[in-house]
């Protein structure tokens, strides 16, 4: 897309549309012919002004897609997965948060049954890549 314009919606409306690139008319000729070879060629150019916008929206929807993925537990079922995930026992948990190791055993129960996991390797990965820890209240 060749445009005048460097507003975020219509930079994010191009690529949803399908754009390859995204290149401001003020480029240079050089510049514009290697964005139209480049997109011929099925890569993807980005106006050098437009890459942080694309970058600080790529972190915000990483951000929210962290956020919902524990949005089911509770502050409790949080801690819990996150001892659970720096390899701690239901007797570690338990001693921790001044629990009794059957309170822990339904917590880690409810925490799987509510993410859909099987067992504590699945849980603890699961943590690790929704980025856990910045979401601990």
């Amino acid at each position: 897309m060749l445009t005048s314009y460097a507003e975020d919606e219509l930079l994010f409306s191009a690529i949803r549309a399908g754009a390859t690139g995204y290149v401001l008319k003020q480029v240079g000729s050089g510049e514009l012919i290697r964005a139209i070879e480049a997109s011929g060629r099925g890569e993807a150019t980005l106006d050098p002004s437009m890459t942080q916008t694309v970058l600080d929206e790529v972190r915000r929807s990483i951000k929210k897609e962290e956020a919902v993925a524990f949005v089911e537990l509770t502050t409790k079922e949080r801690r819990v997965l996150a001892l659970v995930a720096e390899g701690h026992t239901n007797r570690d948990i338990a001693s921790e948060l001044f629990l009794s190791e059957g309170t822990v055993r339904n917590y880690v129960s409810s925490i799987f049954s509510k993410l859909g996991l099987a067992n504590r390797a699945e849980a603890a990965a699961y943590a690790i890549r929704h980025n856990l820890k910045e979401h601990l209240m």
